[in-house]
């Protein structure tokens, strides 16, 4: 959420970013609302100021005895009690109003972020890799013959419909085995603190990470108001919400895996084979808070830990800075890391890792206290390291073989019992 008192002080800079997300002209209908409701509170408190004066008054004008005054008076009590119920009322209305229309304005970008309508003006920032040549033409995840008996997506839209895989035997074994082999790596080698939350959360925790009110329609939501998790970005991230931490315990570090739900709303006929856009999938998510101050330097941080996990997997991919019409709505920057997938012949996302400012933090009202100096927001931090099934598809489409087995990577082999492949049966051997 935007701080009010920074629209104030600069409106031009606060449209200027604006622009940048091809919107216009907000500050001054901000700025109306934000005058009006100022007005209206000092008028309430100039007509309780009166109130106040003219209660004292009652009791003299009773003690003179003399009863004109003391209608005047109390008749003058009751009009300006009435009057300052009806300023409170209309100024809480209209604080309202404000905090709803501050809540739906996406975040500004950094003046570093790339200008730009839609992924195709995305910056290449880093490439590491060389993609595969195969002497046979690879095909996509679903189709290699060794992966067909441990991917089921007959079974899973008999259970729940589109967009839903049921997974078994090697495949699955190599799922989970990717999610622990990155949650090792993050918290042995990368220093995060391994969290286990929970993925139903209440209104306020969709609120602090700015799923809602704007992208209601993009989560599930059950029949007694709880919502399921997109991700444990909101979880992890709403840790801390109302808190005032100490500037000696930050930044925090943290990583979680979990379950995450999506409806996929205005996704409809985008990847609709195969496994990589899922309404319930896994993520090994890495969340920072830290000071405004050191922010940058988290997210270049968050970034490599992203990246390790693919170059340890020995996946291609590059790193792309997203451009301003591309940003997720909280986000200031956006990295995104996109590995090769052999059997689409292009890049496809995996993670994105954004740093968010304070802007998530003025929604959940969470600070810190710098030594000797008054609370102030933290900045908060979000990213993938990794998701889980995109990294399953990248591993089995560019370990696939001619047979149809597929060569596994050799840092996954101690979680897989030694086992090195899986066959063209679909078996681990």
């Amino acid at each position: 959420m935007h701080d009010i008192k920074a629209i104030r002080e600069n409106p031009a800079a606060f449209d200027q970013g604006l622009a940048r997300r091809g919107l216009s002209g907000l500050s001054s209908e901000i700025l109306a609302l934000d005058a009006d409701r100022r007005a209206k509170i000092a008028a309430a408190e100039a007509a309780q100021a009166e109130q106040n004066r003219a209660s004292k008054e009652v009791g003299a004008a009773k003690a003179k005895g003399d009863d004109a005054e003391f209608e005047r008076l109390r008749a003058l009590v009751a009009e300006k009690k009435a009057e300052v119920a009806k300023l409170q009322a209309e100024a809480a209305a209209e604080d309202v109003a404000l905090r709803d229309m501050l809540m739906g304005i996406p975040n500004l970008p950094l003046d570093a972020v790339p200008e730009g309508r839609d992924e195709n003006d995305n910056v290449e920032v880093r490439k590491w890799g060389t993609p595969r040549s195969f002497d046979f033409t690879p095909v996509e995840h679903f189709d290699i013959a060794g992966v067909k008996p441990g991917m089921d997506f007959e079974t899973a839209a008999k259970l729940s419909g589109s967009r839903f895989v049921v997974l078994k035997g090697a495949v699955v074994r190599l799922h989970r085995a990717l999610a622990q082999f990155m949650l090792d790596i993050h918290v042995n080698d990368h220093d995060l603190t391994e969290m286990w939350t929970p993925v139903l959360v209440k209104d306020e925790a969709m609120y602090g990470t700015n799923q809602l009110p704007k992208f209601a329609e993009d989560s599930y939501q059950t029949t007694n108001g709880w919502w399921l998790v997109p991700t444990s970005e909101v979880t992890l991230t709403n840790t801390v919400a109302g808190d005032v931490l100490d500037e000696s315990t930050l930044p925090l570090r943290m990583t979680a895996h979990t379950q995450c739900f999506r409806s996929e709303a205005g996704s409809a006929g985008k990847d609709t084979t195969g496994m990589l856009r899922q309404h319930q999938f896994e993520k090994v998510e890495m969340v920072t808070i830290c000071t405004p101050e050191t922010h940058l330097d988290e997210q270049a941080r968050m970034v490599n830990c992203a990246q390790a996990i693919l170059e340890k997997l020995g996946l291609p991919y590059r790193t792309v800075v997203l451009c301003t019409g591309d940003m997720g709505f909280g986000a200031q920057r956006t990295y995104d890391l996109e590995v090769w997938l052999p059997g689409q012949n292009r890049y496809r996302e995996i993670s994105s890792v954004s740093t968010c400012g304070q802007f998530q933090a003025r929604r959940m009202n969470a600070r810190y206290r710098p030594a000797g100096g008054k609370p102030e927001f933290v900045a908060t931090l979000n990213g993938s390291g990794l998701a889980v099934g995109r990294c399953l598809i990248a591993v089995l489409e560019n370990g696939q073989q001619a047979d149809g087995s597929v060569d596994l990577p050799a840092v996954l082999h101690p979680y897989l019992g030694g086992k090195t492949r899986i066959s063209a049966q679909g078996g681990l051997e």
